[in-house]
């Protein structure tokens, strides 16, 4: 076959599988577009039903309000008659009373007419004198009930009452105002990022919650005040599904969730080697404590080269002992049966006291010491790759990556020749003295 034909042949490969992959691109926003539109009915859905529930509760709670509003009142108008109605017994007692008292005064009269003039003159004075004394002692009728005042108490307490706790639930949003942004995969995890797309939502704080494809609760994952987050421990070639939701400033109520995006790794977590002299390594195998162990330990490392170019490797320092000049955290080309520090030819490695080493030989440039809490960072990246020449079978090849070291706020950037092409690099950790305990992901 000519030249000209087989590097049409390949531009068709090339192109065939340009073409799959724009195909399979497209069938992951189509599904992405469909879990969408099963969100916004999920939810839509979901919130009626929540705001019936909702509404039939307040209604419930506003009847009981009136209900009681309604028997306080009527109480204060029972006592209000109560002490209306006293009075006007005393007068009805005493009016009735004044009337057997001018009856029998009348009969006295009328006998009296019949008597001398002069003496009906007296009796028409006393009986007059004997009325108005009786008329005179009645009480004043009081009032029995002030209507306006109790129309006013009614219209200036409760309705206002009722208002304000009916227009402060709320209304239904149209979108949340958080959304995930990107998901990265990571060694036995992914890296979750999210951003706010409502410019008048202040968030307070953020809620990342995921959960498998086939399971059907959500689990929290992360809630603070950081815009991205690394969710671990995923099986790799399994979907999750992930969400995001913020809390408004000064507001004790999460805002709606955000369209669940998924993803999933394909790499595998990262591992201590087990079975290693002076370590002691936790179920997951990805936490090595240095014991104390009387033999010399070194260097413990990892149990596979899952190190790529283009992703990061931290180191988190959970519990700190001695330091020690030989400690070394780092990543290497192969595992060296025997070495005591990854401080040697074929790796790069920072010192519990913050040196530097690349192929053994120490930089000028330092990083802080490493304490309790400190996080140490590896990234990655092929500068040039130098291929095979045809003169020598044996040649692997060269490499040159670009390798950024980061502890604290600080960082060194230097670049890295390596002897041979590699795809993948060795994780390792020496630590001289015990007590020593770091989190690798």
């Amino acid at each position: 076959m000519s030249i000209e034909a087989e590097v049409l042949l390949q531009e068709a490969k090339e192109n065939i599988e340009a073409a799959r992959n724009y195909r399979s691109e497209l069938q992951q926003r189509l599904h992405g577009l469909n879990q969408a539109l099963n969100q916004v009915r999920g939810s839509a859905s979901q919130t009626r039903e929540v705001l019936r529930c909702h509404f039939e509760t307040l209604q419930a709670q506003v009847a009981l309000l009136l209900s009681e509003r309604l028997s306080v009142l009527l109480q204060e108008v029972d006592a209000v008659e109560q002490d209306s109605v006293r009075p006007l017994d005393d007068c009805q007692k005493l009016i009735e009373q004044g009337v057997g008292t001018a009856d029998e005064l009348l009969r006295e009269g009328e006998a009296a007419i019949r008597c001398i003039g002069e003496n009906d003159d007296k009796l028409g004075s006393f009986t007059k004198k004997a009325l108005q004394i009786q008329l005179d002692s009645l009480p004043e009728v009081p009032v029995l009930v002030d209507v306006p005042r109790l129309s006013a108490q009614l219209d200036g307490s409760l309705l206002p009452a009722l208002q304000e706790r009916i227009a402060c639930h709320g209304s239904v949003a149209s979108r949340p105002p958080v959304l995930i942004e990107e998901l990265v995969e990571r060694p036995g995890g992914v890296l979750v990022r999210w951003c706010k797309v409502d410019d008048d939502f202040t968030a307070q704080d953020y809620r990342l919650q995921y959960r498998r494809s086939t399971a059907s609760q959500y689990e929290d994952a992360y809630i603070g005040k950081d815009l991205e987050f690394l969710v671990l421990h995923l099986d790799p070639h399994t979907d999750h599904l992930f969400r995001v939701c913020a809390r408004g400033e000064g507001r004790t109520e999460w805002s709606p969730w955000s369209v669940p995006q998924t993803g999933y790794t394909t790499l595998v977590p990262h591992e201590w080697h087990p079975g290693s002299e002076g370590y002691i390594l936790s179920s997951r195998r990805n936490i090595a404590l240095r014991s104390d162990s009387l033999s010399p330990a070194g260097v413990l490392y990892s149990s596979a080269p899952t190190c790529f170019c283009g992703q990061t490797l931290t180191f988190k320092i959970m519990a700190a002992g001695q330091p020690d000049k030989r400690d070394s955290l780092g990543v290497c080309v192969e595992r060296k049966t025997g070495a005591e520090s990854l401080q040697r030819q074929r790796a790069v490695c920072i010192s519990t006291k913050g040196a530097v080493f690349v192929n053994g030989k120490e930089m000028t440039n330092q990083l802080p010491a490493i304490t309790t809490g400190s996080a140490v960072t590896f990234d990655m990246e092929i500068v040039s790759l130098l291929p095979v020449t045809n003169n020598n079978i044996n040649d692997k090849g060269s490499l040159k990556l670009r390798v950024t070291i980061g502890s604290g706020s600080r960082e060194v950037v230097f670049d890295w020749l390596l002897d041979q092409g590699v795809d993948q690099l060795f994780f390792g950790c020496s630590f001289t003295h015990p007590g020593w305990k770091v989190l690798v992901f």
